[in-house]
Parts: structure tokens; C-alpha cells; sequence
């Protein structure tokens, strides 16, 4: 039993490298926004990811540098 209705293969636009420039246009454009936002987003997370230097707490002082 075949469905009249059922997309096959030939009847899909973007089949068989048939996209219309408008789709393509698109998906680049998605595609290079995605690329920007992670690259603004990594060199945000390495701007903001600052290691402090400190080792120990107020209670513990941690590794005394300066010699007596």
C-alpha cells in the first residue's frame, strides 16, 4: 500500500543538489554566526577565567614567601 500523498526523493527541493540560492545563502550564514559566537564566546571565557595565584585561606596562609 503506496501513500499518494508521501514525498519521495525527486519531489524534495533540496534533493540531488537542488537548493534554491536563497537556502544556501542561509545555511552559510547560520553557519558563520555560529562560528563568530563561539569564537566571541571562547576568547570571553579566557578573558574572565583569571587564576588567582593564592594558595591557602585566611585561616590557613598557605606557603609563606617571605623569609625571616
Amino acid at each position: 500500500m503506496r501513500l499518494t500523498d508521501e514525498p519521495n526523493m525527486d519531489t524534495i527541493d533540496d534533493y540531488n543538489n537542488n537548493e534554491t540560492p536563497e537556502k544556501k545563502r542561509t545555511i552559510r550564514l547560520i553557519i558563520l554566526g555560529l562560528v563568530v559566537f563561539a569564537i566571541i564566546g571562547g576568547f570571553v571565557k579566557y578573558q574572565f577565567s583569571t587564576v588567582s595565584d593564592y594558595i591557602g585561606t585566611a585561616n590557613e596562609p598557605g606557603i609563606e614567601l617571605n623569609r625571616k
